[in-house]
C-alpha cells in the first residue's frame, strides 16, 4: 500500500504519514491502533523485536477495553490516572467518571 493510500484512509497527507515512518512524528497508540486495523495486521506487528513483557492480563480485559485504551483521549487519561498517587483522590476521579456517565445515560 502506498503512504499517499494509507494517508487517504487515515485522513492525513502523504506527507505526515511519511514523517510517521521516519520517525519525526510521534504516533499516538489511537493512530496506531488505526493504521494496524487499515493494513489487517496485529498491533504487535510493529513491535518485532521487542521483548515479549509479562503477560499482566489486561488482554483478557476484551475488544472494549483495548479499544478505549487504544484511542487518543483513553489513553491520555489512562496514563493520567496512573499519576494519580494518592488512593483517596483516584477514588474521588473514579466516583466523578462514574457519576458523569451515570449522567449521560439517564440513570
Amino acid at each position: 500500500m502506498s503512504q499517499e493510500k494509507l494517508g487517504d484512509m487515515l485522513g492525513l497527507t502523504f506527507q505526515q504519514v511519511q514523517k510517521y515512518e521516519k520517525g519525526v512524528n510521534r504516533i499516538g497508540a489511537g493512530r496506531l491502533y488505526e493504521v494496524s486495523r487499515i493494513l489487517g495486521v496485529p498491533i504487535d506487528f510493529f513491535y518485532e523485536g521487542v521483548a515479549a513483557a509479562p503477560q499482566s492480563g489486561f488482554s483478557e480485559a476484551g475488544p472494549p477495553v483495548m479499544e478505549f485504551v487504544s484511542s487518543g483521549e483513553g489513553l491520555q487519561l489512562s496514563l493520567a490516572f496512573m499519576k494519580i498517587k494518592d488512593p483517596k483522590v483516584r477514588k474521588r476521579v473514579l466516583d466523578l467518571v462514574k457519576s458523569l456517565s451515570e449522567e449521560d445515560s439517564g440513570q
